[in-house]
């Protein structure tokens, strides 16, 4: 029984860890001085299409991609669409 007490601890506090998510819309490589240039209201062209999926990380890995979706409440959302092995699944060998 303190086998599972134990078990069931460790998932507990495996559970409570913080994970942040960031998803990455595109990228778009500028110099120094458009960079400075760069007022309210400017506009930075990224390389990405509207229809290409954008890049959902967890703690700066790769996960997945996705599509970016406006959920209820004009919230911005994002379905998954196809999950990515990272080298850290390929080395616990999944």
């Amino acid at each position: 029984m303190a086998k599972k007490d134990e078990d069931e601890e460790s998932r507990d506090a495996i559970n409570n860890v913080d994970v942040e998510i960031a998803v990455v819309l595109g990228q778009s490589n500028l110099r120094v001085h458009q960079l400075l240039k760069l007022g309210r209201g400017a506009v930075v062209e990224l390389e990405q299409h509207t229809s290409d999926p954008v890049e959902i990380y967890a703690n700066d890995v790769l996960i997945a991609r996705g599509e970016v979706v406006v959920t209820s409440g004009d919230k911005i959302g994002v379905t998954l669409t196809e999950l990515v092995k990272s080298m850290y699944s390929k080395m616990a060998g999944k």
